[in-house]
């Protein structure tokens, strides 16, 4: 008998995938591919929210358990992850300037934000009210880590690249079955393919697509992290990321017109130079009504779990959110209140 059955491979289920394997438990993964949100984020953890410069939910401490566990992946893959790079918010008018400078004065932000104005002197970057730099920013390369994790997980033999059949899943008062695998525990660790989940298809996930552009502007010269309405994020070799869209509708995976036009549009209000489109991707964020995580023990079935809606902050959450997971399972340690599915219990009896 496995420990464990994981549903999903995107940075949820990598990451409790990584805490099973430090804590010696076996475990196999279904993954079918079809959720698409972690290959094509931007993957920048930034600790503040810039349209409104307030920090993000438990961001300081929240990087502080991510970092680590890069770095651990990188050594384990022999692959580049992270990324640092500073991210520098495009003021549009003095009274942004003067709300960085107020948001100084908030707890915490201090450590993040620089009290110096930074004057542009990239002559195809349009920035006349000049830039605020965010410290310890950075990008994980998303894409990178779920295509050489999936690669890992087929060079053990523990990688079932499937659409999970729900029609072959039997759940028992000690054990679950899907077709001939027999685990102690399941965790649905899908993303937004959540919703066609029969257990946990109650839970509150709305869905937002976001869709990037990667282009190359040989002009351009910026290594930076560059925010104003859209981020751009060098890639090297002249290509950068371009984004991100917000779409609360649309829950297909496909590119659309509109929203490249939205992102060029916004990009020519600050780009000074030429640049070629090179590729357009769509994908679909698991988020959630009050913004906190999906994680824990469906009200009526004890051994099946999730993990899910970590929302555009997934690279710095889902460390953190499948260790508070694993302990609550294995050691009976109370989840964090704030991302416990407990929170929507009545709404599964209601459904």
């Amino acid at each position: 008998m496995l420990d464990y059955i994981v549903v999903g491979v995107g940075l949820a289920g990598i990451s409790f995938c990584e805490t099973l394997e430090k804590q010696e438990k076996t475990f196999k993964v279904i993954a079918d591919g079809s959720q698409r949100a972690s290959q094509v984020a931007g993957g920048l953890y930034n600790p503040v929210i810039l349209k409104r410069f307030t920090m993000a939910w438990r961001a300081k401490f929240l990087m502080e358990q991510a970092m680590p566990f890069y770095k651990d992946l990188e050594k384990k893959l022999n692959v580049t992850l992270d990324h640092k790079l500073p991210v520098l918010r495009r003021f549009a008018s003095i009274e942004e300037q003067n709300l960085w400078f107020e948001a100084l004065d908030r707890p915490g932000l201090d450590h993040f934000l620089s009290t110096e104005i930074l004057q542009n002197n990239n002559p195809n970057l349009d920035a006349p009210f000049g830039l605020g730099e965010v410290k310890h920013t950075g990008r994980v390369d998303t894409a990178t880590l779920v295509e050489s994790y999936k690669t890992y997980l087929e060079s053990k033999g523990i990688l079932e690249a499937e659409s999970f059949d729900f029609s072959n899943f039997e759940h028992r008062e000690d054990h679950v079955q899907y077709k001939s695998m027999t685990a102690k525990h399941i965790v649905f660790a899908c993303g937004y393919g959540l919703k066609n989940d029969p257990f946990f298809g109650y839970l509150p996930l709305n869905g937002t697509k976001g869709e990037l552009l990667i282009i190359k502007a040989p002009d351009y010269k910026e290594s930076s992290v560059i925010k104003s309405s859209v981020f751009t994020i060098p890639l090297g070799n002249d290509h950068y990321m371009l984004g991100a869209t917000y779409k609360w509708k649309d829950k297909t995976n496909e590119p659309t017109e509109e929203s490249k036009n939205e992102l060029l549009d916004k990009l020519g209000t600050f780009l000074k130079c030429d640049f070629e489109i090179v590729d357009h991707v769509a994908g679909i964020r698991p988020t959630v009504v009050d913004r906190r995580p999906l994680v824990g023990q469906h009200p009526a079935h004890k051994n099946l779990y999730v993990l899910n809606g970590f929302g555009s902050r997934g690279v710095l959450i889902a460390p953190y959110a499948s260790s508070q997971l694993f302990n609550a399972i294995e050691k009976g340690i109370p989840l964090d209140p704030e991302m416990d599915i407990q929170r929507f219990t009545k709404k599964y009896y209601s459904t």
